[in-house]
């Protein structure tokens, strides 16, 4: 019978998490509860005590206690909730994981929800699930249900949302049981921007007419940053990194940057991948208003309402292709990096705002001049979307993953 685990705050929440539980077993399936209170009395007795979450988090709970500080508390509980949930999942005795709570509750489960792998079923209950989430999601897949109202006892709409939540959280264990299509074929991963969308198509059927399956990841910051935790997990056998515009932003300041470990983890790994500078040709702002006035004396594009393009310099170029280089560097695994000289973008070739052959070269200049000289710069005279580039890397990328067989 599936099990699933029930984390949350039980001295001030408890009533609300005994009814949880129950409509959980009233649906067939076992339950295991975490309790990361510190101060009040709990409810319940909890499968998991508070007193062994602290320990996790290396912390005495009689410390806690005394201490009475509720920062410190929360680091605390926040770290040994997320080492418990790691361990019972290790020891495959979930399957699923629920919590419910405000800003403080929220942070803790969070924080122990992404030390679960993607597609693993996460749901939290929250009353700050209808505002900015980025913080307790990161770059997992965990599901926020709004509370509506506060998560402080039952009435009749908190009781209507916690068996909504029941009812999903046991929905997803099923179907998650039920998923197990092409499991044992390879997979590759591509980046991929709406300007790049035909070249990652084209060589996105490449691979998959090869065996392999193909996740792709559109590089709006989050989609980057998840590509990278995914590959440091080990589930790629190789890397298609068509669209590295996320440095751009990274560098310059635009609103989709995924942080300046993007291009770490296949070199840091061991996975094989061909890098290309889609995209590096533009920085991502929202709406006009959201530029920064330093930078109104250059070149934009509205690509619509909401997404304002700015054209990355010939000097911005020249630092992506050094950074690019002191990345690449470190590979262990076979890499290449392909240059399109017709341009990187849908809005970068000749006749269109933001062709710059002389940014391009800048980039490729820099890259040479820092990158390990074993490490092979392909150039093509050709454009990022012409089947002809797409095509090359997509068999380049294959050739590295079938000699190191």
């Amino acid at each position: 019978m599936a099990t699933v685990a029930i984390l949350g705050a039980f001295d001030t929440k408890g009533e609300d998490f005994a009814f949880l539980k129950r409509q959980i077993e009233e649906r067939g399936f076992d339950t295991l509860t975490i309790d990361f209170s510190v101060i009040g009395e709990s409810a319940f007795a909890a499968d998991v005590s508070r007193g062994e979450v602290a320990e996790a988090g290396d912390v005495p709970l009689e410390t806690l206690q005394a201490n009475a500080d509720r920062g410190d508390a929360m680091r605390v509980m926040s770290a040994g909730a997320a080492e418990i949930v790691r361990r019972l999942y290790a020891q495959e005795r979930i399957d699923a994981i629920i919590s419910m709570g405000g800003g403080g509750g929220t942070t803790v489960a969070s924080n122990a929800m992404r030390a679960l792998p993607v597609g693993f079923p996460k749901l939290i209950v929250s009353t700050v699930a209808s505002g900015e989430t980025s913080p307790f999601i990161g770059t997992s897949d965990i599901v926020l249900m709004p509370s509506v109202i506060d998560v402080a006892g039952l009435n009749r709409i908190s009781r209507l949302i916690y068996a909504n939540a029941a009812g999903a959280i046991c929905g997803m264990i099923g179907a998650s049981n039920a998923i197990a299509e092409n499991d044992e074929q390879p997979m590759v991963a591509i980046s991929m921007f709406g300007n790049t969308t035909a070249a990652v198509n084209h060589a996105k059927s490449i691979l998959e007419d090869a065996g392999y399956e193909v996740l792709i990841f559109h590089a709006t910051g989050t989609g980057g940053r998840t590509m990278e935790m995914l590959i440091s997990e080990g589930q790629f056998a190789a890397v298609l990194d068509m669209t590295t515009t996320e440095w751009a932003d990274e560098l310059v300041g635009g609103m989709l940057t995924a942080g300046a470990e993007r291009l770490d983890a296949a070199a840091l790994n061991g996975v094989p991948q061909i890098v290309v500078p889609g995209c590096i040709d533009m920085v991502n702002f929202w709406g006009r208003e959201s530029v920064p006035s330093k930078f109104a004396d250059r070149t934009f594009y509205e690509w619509n309402a909401n997404v304002t393009l700015m054209r990355t310099t010939p000097d911005e170029t020249a630092r992506l292709g050094k950074i690019f280089a002191e990345k690449l560097n470190r590979a262990t695994a076979p890499v290449a990096v392909y240059i399109p000289l017709g341009g990187v973008s849908e809005i970068d070739v000749a006749g269109k705002p933001f062709y710059s052959p002389d940014a391009l070269r800048s980039f490729a200049d820099a890259l040479r001049a820092n990158l390990r000289p074993d490490i092979p710069v392909v150039e093509m005279d050709t454009h990022i979307n012409d089947p002809s580039f797409s095509g090359e890397t997509a068999r380049a990328l294959l050739g590295m993953v079938k000699a190191g067989v």
